[in-house]
């Protein structure tokens, strides 16, 4: 293991240990805001001094084995080297428990997701292809027993979506697919290309967390301003007939949303108000990301949705994550919603990065 990530876990056991005497100072006991706050920070570092406690028990024992192997005693010698090997095996796999336990949780990962998906370039054949990627997350959402509720849409003329908005909800969905937000480029040749030319289309994902009460940062109201109207589409007289539909502008940022799946103008309204609450949160973490990657270039990226990510190339049957160099020859398979060959590395990636971070 890295000497700065020893040097960052020795860090933490003692800061542990520092709040273990201070939970036993008078008088932070007596203030309970106090005493709450170094509880929670107590337990979280529990796991982390715990193992890293192991991690050095087992290190001195492969010191001591090590030292063992000049034993003039040959039955020490052998003794050893019977033992030294699964030492070295615990080391090891201890190391990759700190590894995993130094990396930052995100607050927002076991959260439901607003998915947005808009046609860009490309005209007709980017609706389509944006139709063709909210079939790929709906199909990978049901694999994985989730469910996905279609908030609004706006279907193109020859098919797909100039913008479909969509809720996947289900267990971990935001760890899953938050690295989907960017640009997405398809090149294949359109049905209604006639000479058999390729063509370049673009779509773009927004990946949002839908943010729990807790979470939720304060709106007055005196910042929106809400419109009804009669929804569009499928859904029946009801749907035509009664302004169920809502509209919410948050004045200050400008920022609209709306919902018009729900036959209640009540649960339009609740959906809309998340979905606005989840857009404030992405505007404010992409200004950070910024800031971040101002001062260090980001591997993964930072979401923005005028970023490419990914290019779907059809006569190749070739996928490539521009993010992180990656190409594979599966593409039918990923479009179908086997997306977990692409999900897995961009993870393995970000780690690496949050533990190189770390390390700096």
């Amino acid at each position: 293991m890295k000497p700065s990530l020893l040097n960052k876990l020795e860090h933490l056991a003692g800061r542990r240990s520092e709040i273990e005497r201070e939970l036993s100072e008078p008088s932070v006991i007596a203030d309970q805001e106090t005493f709450r706050r170094l509880s929670q920070e107590y337990a979280q570092l529990g796991p982390l001094a715990e193992t890293y406690a192991e991690y050095r028990a087992v290190c001195r024992e492969i010191e001591h084995l090590e030292h063992l192997q000049s034993d003039p005693d040959r039955e020490m010698r052998g003794l050893a080297a019977t033992e030294l090997p699964a030492a070295t095996q615990r080391r090891t796999a201890l190391a990759e428990r700190l590894r995993a336990r130094l990396i930052p949780v995100d607050p927002f990962d076991h959260n439901n997701v607003f998915l947005e998906i808009r046609a860009a370039a490309g005209g007709d054949e980017a609706a389509i292809f944006a139709g063709d990627l909210h079939r790929m997350y709906a199909r990978y959402a049901e694999a994985r027993g989730w469910t996905v509720e279609i908030l609004s849409e706006n279907r193109g003329e020859h098919g797909g979506y100039k913008e479909i908005i969509s809720r996947i909800a289900g267990a971990g969905v935001y760890s899953r697919l938050k690295f989907e937000s960017g640009a997405h480029r398809v090149q294949r040749v359109p049905e209604t290309e006639a000479q058999g030319r390729i063509h370049t289309s673009t779509a773009t994902v927004a990946v949002l967390p839908e943010i729990e009460e807790a979470q939720a940062a304060p709106i007055h109201p005196a910042e929106l301003k809400v419109d009804t109207y009669r929804a569009s589409g499928a859904g029946g007289q009801h749907v035509n007939k009664t302004e169920s539909a809502i509209r919410i502008t948050h004045l200050p940022s400008g920022i609209v949303v709306e919902c018009q799946d729900e036959r209640s103008q009540h649960k339009n309204r609740a959906r809309a108000m998340a979905l606005l609450q989840a857009r404030l949160l992405d505007a404010e973490r992409s200004k950070q990301a910024q800031a971040r990657a101002a001062t260090r270039k980001q591997q993964v990226g930072t979401g923005d949705r005028s970023e490419r990510i990914r290019t779907y190339n059809f006569p190749q049957g070739r996928l490539t994550d521009h993010r992180i160099n990656l190409t594979i020859y599966q593409l039918l398979r990923v479009m179908e919603g086997d997306l977990d060959p692409v999900i897995g590395p961009l993870q393995t990636e970000r780690q690496a990065e949050q533990l190189a971070e770390i390390g700096e």
